[in-house]
C-alpha cells in the first residue's frame, strides 16, 4: 500500500495497521485520507481475516485530531469535517473482519473514537483515554457521543463527555470501555495472540458472528434472533460447517477454507 503515515503490514491473514504520525499520532487530514485508503483496500482483501489497529511509538495510540485546523472552522466546514471522519470510522466498524485496537499511552478525542469504532479493545496499563472536546468548546464528532453510551451506558458516557476528563486503563476496563488490560508494551502482542486464535476458527462463522452482534444491537430482540437464525442457516450450507463437524467427530483440528 502506497501510504506514508498509516502503515499496513499483512502477514498470514493478519493485517496490522499502524498510525505513524509522531509525536502523538494526531489525526491530520493526511492520516485520515491514508486510513480511508487502507480500510478500502482491506475491505477488498479476502485473504485478511483479522485486523489490528495500533499507534506507533511509546507515547500515544492516537492523541486526537489536528487542533490547528479548529480556529478556521465554521458551521459548514465543521460539519463537513466530522462527517468525513464519521464515514471513515464507520467503514472501519463495518469491515467484515474483526478489528482489534491495541491501545497505549494517550487515546484522546479521535483516538478514543478510533478505539470505539473497533470491535475489541486491548490496552496497556499506561493507557489514558477520554473525550476532552468540551474543553475546546465542541463535542466529540467522530461517533463518540453515539458509540460510547452504547458501550458503557448513558450515565457513564455523560460523565466522561461532559467533564472531558480522561480515565486510566483499569477504570476503562471496569466500565467496559476496554476489554483487557496488559502490562505496558504488551498490548500488540496480546492483540496478535487473540487475532491468531480467532483466525484458527471458521472465517465465515467469525464474520457472521460479527454481523449478528453489530446489526442485532440496532434491532429489537425478536428481530435480532431472527437475524441470528438466518445467519446460522446460511452457514449450514458452507464447506466450513461440514469440515468443522467432521473434524470435531474425528477429534482432529479443522482445516477451514472460508468456503
Amino acid at each position: 500500500m502506497d501510504t506514508q503515515v498509516v502503515l499496513c503490514d499483512i502477514n498470514d491473514g493478519l493485517a496490522v495497521v499502524s498510525i505513524n504520525n509522531p509525536p502523538v499520532n494526531a489525526l491530520t487530514d493526511t492520516v485520515m485520507s491514508e486510513l480511508d485508503t487502507v480500510i478500502d483496500e482491506l475491505a477488498g482483501n479476502n485473504s485478511v481475516q483479522v485486523i489490528i489497529v495500533t499507534g506507533a511509538g511509546e507515547k500515544a495510540f492516537v492523541a486526537g485530531a489536528d487542533i490547528k485546523q479548529f480556529p478556521y472552522l465554521d458551521a459548514s466546514s465543521g460539519k463537513e469535517l466530522v462527517q468525513r471522519g464519521q464515514k471513515i470510522f464507520s467503514k472501519l466498524r463495518d469491515l467484515k473482519q474483526p478489528v482489534i485496537a491495541a491501545m497505549h499511552g494517550f487515546a484522546f478525542g479521535g483516538g478514543c473514537e478510533l478505539g470505539l469504532a473497533s470491535d475489541i479493545r486491548i490496552a496497556s496499563e499506561n493507557l489514558q483515554i477520554g473525550l476532552p472536546e468540551v474543553s475546546l468548546g465542541i463535542i466529540p464528532g467522530y461517533g463518540g457521543t453515539q458509540r460510547l453510551p452504547r458501550l458503557v451506558g448513558p450515565g457513564r458516557a455523560m460523565a466522561m463527555i461532559c467533564s472531558g476528563d480522561p480515565i486510566k486503563a483499569e477504570e476503562a476496563f471496569r466500565i467496559g470501555l476496554i476489554d483487557k488490560v496488559v502490562p505496558t508494551g504488551e498490548q500488540l502482542n496480546e492483540a496478535k495472540t487473540l487475532a491468531r486464535k480467532i483466525m484458527s476458527r471458521g472465517p465465515l462463522a467469525v464474520q457472521a458472528a460479527k454481523k449478528a452482534i453489530h446489526t442485532g444491537l440496532e434491532m429489537s430482540l425478536d428481530e435480532g434472533i431472527s437475524l441470528e437464525a438466518g445467519l446460522f442457516g446460511g452457514l449450514c450450507d458452507s464447506e466450513d460447517q461440514k469440515e468443522g463437524a467432521a473434524a470435531f467427530l474425528a477429534k482432529r483440528k479443522p482445516d477451514f477454507k472460508g468456503k
